[in-house]
């Protein structure tokens, strides 16, 4: 059985190694450890196929430290046990440091990475782990605290360009491949440049079967099968994707907010809950400035439950545009959190007399509803001067309007009230 081409080349040093520029070159953290050997715990975080094991692999070569490698998925405690005691022979008899690395380090449970933490804080252990989730939420704040995050990206264009030159290259066939063909394998490889010589691999096989001397983009597109985006369903890229999208739309780009709309389509996230975010973001971020925005994100999420992809995925892709066009207002928002919080903060006050209800005769003898003056029968349907906080609080504003859509309307509305307030405070003075 033949060793994957992603295997065969992977980097031996960190000449070979592409990508991670903030990482690796000169001056940089993980070269500068390199150099001088002196290799501190670390964790590698970042999406697959970027190089974290190759990158632990050359590090440790750096270092002279003996290298020993575990998966999380197929490890428990007693794999780590005899970690440890490897790490005790190698120190004892030949004066050696040894490195473990973890792959996939989020697998593990708590006790498994506590079963590290005595070994790391000796510095029997060098820690090197690899994960794809977010270290925040997945390692212990102990071993955490004991480890240099190291944030790794998906692979440029650029990046992914080389790689794939060198795959061509190793691969050595007399075959041609055009400009346009590269740039699809590229784009399909999505980042990882694993997936991409593994893509590779297949289709200079495939080309070779056919017998063909130029592999082109018509054959390239019928030997590849669909791409799946880099996207899951509820890790980070899932959050960083949704981020993406609702800051967009706040930030009133159309166009990007329909990229990112359409990258998590096609990554296959859930539709629904695409709709249900823009739902939010038509309340949190639009709200009164235009209140047909909540009714089209309804309307959206109404059509799509009608119509299935992929015909409903037009309605939710119209709504997305809609909402990024749309004047942006979070004063409803605002308003609603900052009259939460006042209550909050106050005991249960009463309501005032005027505005309790008087059904019965009791209550009418109560005093219930006395002095209520009804808005319809007032000038301009409009009672001045009523005072509807309880009486023990002050009238607070918690709703300011911005000057933005139709809330020009509604804050000019607003203004008028209150001077009409103000004038009838005016008049009674005047008569007092």
């Amino acid at each position: 059985m033949s060793t994957p081409l992603a295997d065969q080349l992977r980097p031996q040093s960190l000449a070979e190694f592409v990508g991670q520029p903030r990482l690796i070159g000169d001056g940089k953290p993980l070269t500068l450890a390199a150099r001088s050997g002196n290799l501190q715990s670390m964790i590698l975080w970042g999406p697959p196929g970027v190089g974290k094991t190759t990158l632990a692999r050359i590090l440790a070569q750096s270092s002279a430290a003996n290298l020993v490698e575990l998966s999380a998925v197929l490890s428990g405690v007693k794999e780590i046990r005899d970690v440890v005691a490897i790490a005790k022979k190698n120190r004892e008899d030949f004066d050696q440091q040894t490195l473990v690395f973890v792959d996939e380090v989020h697998r593990f449970n708590k006790t498994q990475q506590d079963a590290f933490l005595p070994h790391v804080e000796s510095g029997l252990l060098i820690f090197i782990g690899a994960t794809t989730e977010n270290p925040s939420f997945e390692v212990n704040n102990a071993l955490l605290s004991r480890a240099t995050v190291y944030v790794l990206e998906s692979l440029t264009e650029d990046d992914l360009l080389i790689v794939l030159e060198r795959g061509f290259k190793h691969l050595d066939v007399s075959i041609d491949i055009d400009k346009i063909a590269k740039t699809i394998i590229v784009g399909h490889a999505d980042g990882d440049a694993r997936k991409l010589l593994n893509m590779l691999e297949i289709i200079v096989v495939a080309a070779k079967d056919a017998s063909r001397n130029i592999i082109d983009e018509d054959f390239v597109v019928s030997v590849l099968p669909r791409v799946f985006r880099l996207f899951d369903k509820q890790g980070d890229v899932f959050y960083d994707n949704i981020s993406a999208l609702h800051k967009s739309v706040r930030g009133s780009d159309p166009d990007a907010s329909l990229y990112w709309l359409t990258r998590m389509m096609d990554g296959g996230v859930d539709p629904m809950y695409v709709g249900r975010r823009m739902i939010r973001m038509a309340v949190e971020d639009i709200g009164l400035a235009d209140p047909r925005a909540l009714t089209v994100a309804l309307d959206a999420v109404s059509a799509y439950e009608r119509l299935g992809s992929p015909e409903g995925d037009l309605a939710l892709g119209q709504c997305v545009l809609y909402l990024a066009c749309a004047p942006k207002s979070n004063a409803s928002y605002t308003a609603y959190n900052n009259a939460l919080a006042f209550t909050q903060k106050r005991g249960s006050s009463a309501v005032p007399a005027h505005l309790k209800n008087a059904p019965t005769k009791l209550m009418k003898d109560l005093g219930h509803s006395d002095g209520y003056r009804y808005p319809h029968n007032e000038q301009d349907g409009y009672a001045a001067n009523v005072q509807y906080f309880p009486d023990n609080v002050g009238p607070e504003q918690f709703y300011k309007p911005v000057d933005r859509g139709l809330e020009i309307k509604i804050k000019e509305k607003l203004d008028r009230l209150r001077q009409l307030d103000a004038n009838q405070i005016s008049s009674r003075k005047r008569k007092n």
